[in-house]
């Protein structure tokens, strides 16, 4: 995906535009994307490529999505007529470089990794 492409089609988002919002601003979680233009909060197909994209920005990574601009709009509009992902698609634990378990870890608050119902009480 070339920078002046768009990553979020719903508000013509580029990955330029996100890609110097991450850099600039550091979100802490991949969900404050969403204050670069509203990237993400429409129909959410690129959720989990803005997920990708703050992955690779937390590892000092280059960002950059490997799909053209024609395949990722066509895998939108079969998400937007199905309500379903392709199985290689960031975010369905199956993308290339993807550590999903650990975003959702952060999406939750949770960094330790630990099931907390296992802590004792106070007494």
């Amino acid at each position: 995906m070339d920078p002046d492409d768009h990553v979020c089609l719903c508000f013509h988002v580029s990955l330029r535009k996100i890609s110097n919002f991450i850099a600039r601003e550091n979100p802490t979680v991949p969900s404050q994307i969403s204050e670069c233009l509203g990237a993400g909060t429409g129909c959410q197909w690129c959720v989990p490529f803005l997920k990708k994209l703050h992955a690779l920005h937390r590892d000092g990574s280059p960002m950059d999505l490997p799909v053209s601009p024609a395949e990722y709009a066509k895998r939108r509009s079969k998400y937007r007529r199905t309500g379903e992902r392709d199985a290689d698609a960031p975010g369905t634990g199956h993308g290339v470089g993807e550590d999903s378990r650990e975003d959702s870890r952060k999406d939750s608050g949770d960094d330790s990794g630990e099931d907390s119902s296992a802590s004792p009480q106070a007494q």
